[in-house]
């Protein structure tokens, strides 16, 4: 990757503009720093497919062809990537100055980050430790943002993990189909690291990380510091857990002020992967139970008593509610997409766009992407599950 600078968007805020794909840097390690086509093409699409569910991302403003080939595994048509972030500063970029013991700058980037997305810790006198915190946070709701869309990232190293808190590098990324904690697509990850359901852990070991880099900073009692950070990273796994029940909360729609218990939300999870079912389409299906058209969803059942027991409990909370019913289908259908890439999907259109240099399909694929919550005639496919044959036997690649 390379980095052309930064500017101001029209709200005044800072923007960093980064090439990938445009040829060798000093971190190259000794490969060409050339993308091919279809990866490009999957990072913008994932990455407006994200902006457009909410969740905080990098962007892509253009994907431009070289008209060169890219040789891999064979020869690909060449492209470059633009993309855009609040900052492209990782927990990989604290680790590069800690490992050299090179406090000075490591201070210096410290002070630099606090500036740039943190000022409100300017003037306070533990700033290092308030980073730390705050980097929690964001870590916390943004990973909770990806649980609830069955998002999986695939490389939660700590070179692709935002201090920002924006989600970067949509390599191996793929969204769910079927519900199941130990979902994985990485043809990098043999063993499960980055699986569906470990991604809080990583998060949190990744923070962990980040803290070891900032004890200098911290205070110079290094058990001083190690306290100060562990008490800091003890709170993420409430943090994570609170944001991912707001967000439980409203995609069942139910309101803040619910009393449910977080055993309402468990127990969904646990019929969803029991039974196998599709996450997107189930989530978007329980608002049709308020409706009185249900009938479709719990076809889809294979176990309807173990269901049935669970609906019972979110509809006493959902009927003792203001609004009732309808307002709260109203709610669910504004937070729980139609439309995801479909990984069948995604893979159709950059195959086009690989070996015909087609993109209309690519295009309809993204056109759909940009509007998830509203059902459109004629796309009924887009919101299908792929197939279980291409399903089993699907993996994704670091293509950039």
């Amino acid at each position: 990757a390379m980095m052309l600078g930064e500017i101001r968007d029209i709200h005044g805020k800072k923007k960093d503009i980064q090439l990938k794909g445009s040829g060798p840097t000093y971190f190259s390690r000794g490969g060409d720093g050339l993308a091919s086509v279809g990866p490009v093409l999957r990072e913008y699409l994932m990455g407006e497919a994200m902006h457009a569910l909410g969740i905080p991302t990098t962007r892509m403003l253009a994907a431009v062809s070289t008209g060169k080939d890219v040789y891999r595994e064979r020869a690909f048509p060449g492209a470059v990537v633009t993309r855009v972030a609040s900052s492209h500063i990782r927990v990989g970029t604290f680790e590069f100055f800690a490992a050299r013991r090179d406090h000075e700058r490591l201070k210096q980037l410290a002070d630099f980050v606090i500036e740039r997305h943190f000022p409100e810790l300017l003037n306070i006198s533990e700033k290092y430790a308030g980073l730390l915190d705050a980097v929690s946070q964001t870590q916390a709701h943004l990973i909770a943002q990806w649980m609830l869309a069955g998002f999986i990232h695939g490389v939660m190293n700590t070179d692709n993990m935002t201090i920002s808190g924006e989600t970067i590098d949509f390599g191996p990324c793929a969204f769910m189909d079927r519900f199941s904690l130990q979902t994985v697509f990485s043809s990098i990850d043999q063993h499960g690291r980055y699986a569906y359901g470990n991604q809080p852990p990583i998060g949190e070991w990744n923070l962990t990380r980040f803290a070891e880099t900032l004890l200098p900073l911290i205070d110079d009692d290094i058990k001083i510091a190690v306290g100060s950070a562990e008490a800091i990273l003890q709170r993420f796994r409430d943090r994570y857990q609170s944001e991912w029940k707001i967000g439980m909360q409203r995609k069942l729609g139910l309101l803040e002020s619910s009393s449910a218990p977080m055993e309402l939300f468990n127990e969904l999870t646990v019929i969803l992967e029991a039974q196998s079912l599709d996450y997107t389409s189930t989530m978007r299906g329980l608002s049709s139970i308020l409706k009185g058209e249900g009938d479709a969803l719990k076809a889809s059942l294979t176990d309807k008593d173990s269901f049935e027991s669970w609906e019972k409990s979110w509809l006493e909370l959902i009927d003792a509610q203001e609004g009732g019913r309808s307002e709260a289908a109203q709610r669910m259908d504004r937070v729980n997409p139609v439309y995801i890439p479909r990984n069948h999907l995604v893979e159709e259109a950059l195959e086009e766009a690989i070996d015909k240099g087609d993109l209309s399909r690519f295009n309809r694929l993204l056109e759909v992407l940009k509007a998830p919550f509203e059902e459109c005639e004629g796309f009924e496919e887009y919101a299908e599950a792929a197939p279980e044959s291409f399903t089993a036997c699907y993996k994704t690649f670091c293509g950039t």
